[in-house]
């Protein structure tokens, strides 16, 4: 099979089957879920299917048949949908949204607004991530056209610039799903932050502030939900908990006093 490629499309072949999606070949580091809610219609096993491999919220590898507005190594205009304290999320067609750090803005990015960014994996947590800081991004790749015909066609990638023109682009294998399995370190506490600041946002946005799902809901309805695991969802539940933002009910979870003025703050 093809070599892997995080933050791309890649072409892959169904494997096996389990109620709550189907697994695709995965080669060295195993088969990779394609979730039950993006398997396309009449896909059996030994079919072929075009997917976008990503990272959920528990630094898992997963795939989608959705394909998001902007991949790895391209630029495009997002739209920000939520920021904290570490940075904004910009909306790329997919159900969790992409990262911007705080030192990779431009301009610190408001909610609603749209900005061009560039979408890369970051070198130190491998998480794939975005800059509004284009200019840089567009002299390298300048100078990895300048200097392309010097470079081994093993360390070259090719990519989309603004045009849409084929280019090409010196890198390091970041990209390397394997690597990123042997060697990246998960910054769990991040994950948990970046989602518990999305739930609480969701709570804000629902009827009285309020969810059915709850630490006893079924994991595959969380992830269909959310698309987080079970364990991100509950200690997320948990963050907001100790910070007196939701109460727990045996039928879901609800914004307390003090998490409705936060809201209405906010």
């Amino acid at each position: 099979m093809n070599k892997l490629k995080l933050g791309k499309r890649n072409l892959l072949k169904v494997v096996r089957s389990k109620e709550h999606g189907m697994y695709l070949e995965g080669g060295e580091i195993g088969d990779i879920l394609l979730p039950k809610r993006y398997i396309p219609e009449g896909t059996k096993i030994g079919d072929t299917l075009d997917v976008f491999l990503y990272l959920d919220q528990e630094e898992r590898l997963v795939a989608t048949t959705e394909h998001p507005y902007i991949e790895v190594g391209q630029f495009a205009f997002l739209e920000c949908t939520w920021t904290n304290e570490y940075g904004a999320y910009l909306d790329w067609g997919l159900m969790k949204d992409l990262f911007c750090p705080f030192k990779e803005q431009k301009i610190r990015m408001q909610r609603g607004k749209r900005y061009q960014v560039y979408c890369y994996i970051d070198d130190k947590t491998y998480r794939i991530v975005c800059s509004s800081k284009i200019e840089k991004f567009q002299r390298s790749i300048s100078g990895a056209q300048n200097d392309g015909k010097k470079q081994s066609d093993d360390r070259r990638a090719t990519r989309r610039n603004l045009r849409g023109e084929a280019i090409n682009e010196r890198r390091e294998y970041k990209n390397d799903i394997k690597e990123w399995r042997d060697e990246a370190p998960a910054d769990r506490k991040v994950i948990i932050s970046d989602f518990s600041s999305r739930l609480f946002t969701f709570l804000k946005e629902m009827p009285e502030g309020k969810c059915s799902m709850h630490d006893k809901t079924p994991a595959e309805d969380i992830y269909a939900t959310f698309g987080v695991s079970k364990k991100v969802f509950k200690q997320a539940i948990g963050d907001l908990y100790k910070k007196d933002l939701i109460a727990i009910h045996e039928n879901g979870i609800e914004l307390t006093v003090k998490g409705r003025a936060q809201g209405e703050e906010d």
